[in-house]
């Protein structure tokens, strides 16, 4: 338990005087300045910079992650905080504009206010950037919404950890602690009764495609729906374009081994899917990358439920009758490891089986063999949403193939020329999401400052007093933000 005042059970009584102090602290929170949300972020940031070691410890014993592993994305998280504090006082994502006078004369002005409160799901393969202390709970407050947390149960100990840190911040500043709550409870009936509290106005969800959209369906199922903004998988599909592979055969095969096998395979943005014109070249890069795999040491998967999901799918793959099993790790394997795995199937016979678009949350990569060039074009126009699509090519071979590039932005929501998409940088320009079912609104990030967004709606101020304006709408501008003033009509 993180502490009597932010931790609660469906099953205590509690739940909806919870909701209900949520809700009218988040009334108050909505009205704070974007500097004194800017100072809570820094806060938080600082205090859990100041806890670090132990976090790690915990975070260590709770997830199979090693120190090295666990202290990076440590960094990532902190970044998240003060990126997404120095975006909230920028004011550049309220995309605040004036008109005034309109064609008609009316004075018109536009900004945004937060939602309300916000629900956040851990993520299990991420304990810090993605868990109780990640981006969608900054970025929520960073918008101005109070959030209650469901945490994840593959590492309730970090979760009750940093939820105490945050809500200890929260207090040293003066802020009610029912701006932030903390659940520990793991049951589906505790997901559908916070996701369809009439109070509770939005969702942020980071895992499954099933986990996601159960939350996207009771959303719907609302009198009044709420938004989800759920990430939730994808197969980061590679494009290999002849001349660059034969060029850099080594090269790329050892790109994408370290791009799959990374940390068990256990992101979002794994490569699975492996595109490439039959070739000479194409046979001794899939050679270069096998005995990569058959190299490589199986190890300990986040928690059971990976595991046993990882063997699910990757079995359902290479038990197909169109698919050979290619390379799989030659070291003997622990209960709990994920065994790296490569497989490979015909371009024809994956285009006639869209079962084979399984994402496979572990050390897997399915290779797809193109006959030409009309059939890999054919598989890009067949892929559903995805977050990533890479491709490798010289640069005239990627001016020659335009029309590739064309159906790559059609389904991904960030397009790698000559890399690897693991890796998603906390900057403004990142857009982390993509058409379902990547995510559930393939319009919002759910990294960078942009990520801030979701959790606001705009409003519009006609013929307002200049006093009674939010400030950012203000003649004199007290905020100093950016602003769109458009005077066209004259007066």
């Amino acid at each position: 338990m993180s502490s009597p005042h932010n931790t609660t059970s469906l099953y205590n009584g509690m739940f909806d005087k919870v909701i209900n102090a949520l809700y009218q602290s988040s009334q108050g929170f909505s009205k704070t300045t974007l500097k004194q949300r800017h100072n809570l972020l820094y806060s938080i940031a600082t205090a859990l910079d100041a806890n670090r070691n132990n976090l790690i410890k915990i975070t260590e014993k709770e997830t199979h992650l090693e120190e090295a592993r666990l202290n990076s994305e440590f960094n990532r998280t902190l970044l998240q905080w003060r990126s997404y504090a120095d975006h909230c006082l920028s004011g550049l994502w309220l995309n605040a504009s004036i008109d005034n006078p309109t064609q008609h004369g009316r004075d018109i002005r536009k900004t945004m206010v937060p939602l309300g409160p916000v629900v956040v799901f851990g993520a299990s393969n991420f304990p810090f950037a993605y868990s109780t202390a990640g981006g969608d709970t900054a970025s929520a407050l960073a918008a101005g919404c109070s959030v209650i947390v469901k945490a994840h149960p593959a590492h309730p100990e970090t979760s009750a950890a940093c939820a105490a840190i945050i809500s200890r911040a929260m207090e040293e500043m003066g802020l009610p602690t029912g701006i932030f709550t903390h659940i520990e409870d793991s049951s589906l009936q505790m997901g559908e009764a916070l996701v369809k509290h009439p109070l509770i106005k939005a969702v942020a969800f980071t895992g499954s495609l099933q986990g996601g959209r159960q939350l996207f369906d009771w959303a719907n199922q609302r009198d009044i729906p709420i938004p989800v903004f759920a990430e939730m998988g994808s197969l980061n599909p590679i494009f290999l374009l002849p001349e660059k592979l034969k060029t850099e055969t080594e090269t790329i095969a050892l790109q994408l081994f370290e791009s799959i096998t990374q940390s068990m395979g256990q992101f979002c943005t794994k490569p699975g899917l492996i595109i490439g014109l039959a070739s000479e070249h194409f046979s001794i890069f899939i050679e270069q990358l096998s005995k990569r795999i058959q190299s490589c040491e199986a190890k300990s998967m986040l928690h059971q439920g990976i595991l046993d999901n990882y063997h699910k799918n990757r079995d359902s793959i290479l038990h197909h009758q169109h698919v050979t099993l290619t390379a799989s790790s030659t070291h003997e394997a622990s209960a709990d490891s994920g065994i790296p795995t490569l497989a490979k199937v015909k371009a024809a016979d994956f285009l006639l089986h869209p079962e084979m678009q399984l994402e496979v949350f572990g050390p897997f990569s399915l290779i797809v063999e193109c006959d030409n060039m009309d059939e890999m074009q054919c598989i890009a126009e067949k892929l559903q949403g995805q977050l990533t699509a890479s491709v490798f090519g010289t640069e005239k071979e990627l001016r020659m193939n335009e029309r590739l590039l064309e159906k790559l932005t059609g389904f991904a929501g960030r397009l790698v020329c000559n890399g690897v998409p693991t890796g998603v940088d906390v900057c403004l320009s990142m857009h982390h999401g993509g058409p379902y079912p990547a995510s559930t609104d393939s319009r919002f990030t759910a990294v960078g400052g942009d990520a801030i967004q979701r959790f606001a709606r705009p409003i519009c101020f006609q013929n307002f007093p200049d006093t009674l304006l939010p400030d950012e709408l203000k003649n004199d501008n007290p905020l100093g933000i950016l602003r769109k003033v458009n005077n066209q009509w004259g007066k």
